[in-house]
């Protein structure tokens, strides 16, 4: 079989005008609890794509960590390379991709850094390991080999023991959204597209887009 002869038929489900909520928030929230009753692998995990000042986009898997009325949330390591497209152009989207309800949902909008706090309270909870990697990793910057990483993670572990701080480098995104569209696969590639437009009063237009 070739790789175009890949393709799957999507038949699981449908949605209509009639069965989305008022808001994005609402509608992922309500999809979001439908993917954790459903066991999809990873339901946290999204896409991250940025774009730097050259205009070359870029993207990477992210882990969300908190969605409500204010945006969606995650946490990294903002001298990375997606920190940097982000301190240059602070737009980005996010793409959901969960296979088993033969769904996606693609968000854009613009981007806010977390308050010291927040970023605190969350770096607080994680794992201990996680935190330790926080300090001892500079993301996405060269290194020599895995030894030397290895090294860099046992210094911080014998400097700050089960106590590590949080880095003043390290913090959470929120994305403002102003596009949200809710995808759910069809039969014949004729699927359903209901997309959410955040207009200059702040409330949302609901439409459907041809697939």
């Amino acid at each position: 079989m070739s790789v175009a002869d890949i393709r799957t038929d999507y038949k699981k489900a449908s949605l209509a005008e009639s069965d989305v909520t008022g808001d994005p928030y609402s509608q992922f929230a309500n999809w979001f609890d439908q993917a954790l009753k459903a066991d999809v692998a990873e339901p946290n995990a999204m896409t991250l794509s940025t774009v730097n000042t050259e205009g070359k986009p870029s993207s990477r898997i992210v882990l969300i960590k908190e969605f409500d009325a204010r945006g969606f949330s995650w946490f990294t390591n903002y001298d990375s390379a997606k920190g940097r497209d982000l301190a240059d152009n602070p737009h980005a989207a996010l793409l959901f991709f969960w296979t088993a309800l033969e769904r996606q949902v693609r968000i854009e909008g613009s981007i806010e850094k977390l308050s010291d706090a927040e970023n605190d309270a969350y770096f607080n909870s994680r794992p201990l390991g996680s935190r330790q990697s926080a300090l001892a990793s500079q993301q996405s910057q060269p290194i020599a080999d895995r030894e030397a990483l290895e090294q860099k993670l046992a210094a911080v572990v014998a400097e700050f023991g089960e106590q590590p701080p949080r880095p003043a480098h390290w913090g959470g995104y929120r994305l403002l959204p102003e596009r949200v569209e809710f995808w759910q696969g069809r039969s014949s590639r004729l699927h359903d597209r209901i997309i959410y437009t955040l207009g200059e009063n702040g409330g949302w237009k609901i439409s459907r887009l041809q697939p």
